[in-house]
């Protein structure tokens, strides 16, 4: 989607379904509630919200598969690096995605796994 949007409350709440997933740092799955309780919110409202509310979830549910991957990788030595990385990779990538959909554009995580279609 190569498409930019112009209304200023889309791109914000757009915005706010990736930082929303930052709640995840501080509380229990607030990486999940956070996006889920925006998308919840605004989706039948906005379009561009109700496309990054899932990619949004998208992202942190596979997060979550990636953590408790590299959790059982934990009893090799090898998970404890993959959590420091899987944790900074998700910051860097969340800020970016909410500085893009701030500006309007459709982003698209890397490595996500697509369970809500």
């Amino acid at each position: 989607m190569n498409q930019i949007i112009d209304d200023r409350d889309e791109r914000m709440w757009g915005m706010l379904c990736h930082l929303s997933a930052l709640a995840g740092f501080v509380i229990p799955f607030g990486n999940l509630i956070g996006p889920l309780i925006v998308y919840s919110m605004k989706k039948d409202e906005y379009a561009f919200v109700a496309d990054q509310g899932k990619e949004s979830l998208n992202f942190q549910i596979s997060v979550l598969v990636y953590l408790i991957i590299s959790g059982i990788a934990v009893l090799f030595v090898i998970g404890i690096f993959f959590l420091m990385v899987i944790g900074l990779f998700t910051l860097i990538l969340t800020v970016v995605a909410s500085v893009r959909a701030n500006d309007g554009e459709f982003y698209r995580y890397p490595l996500c796994i697509r369970f809500i279609k």
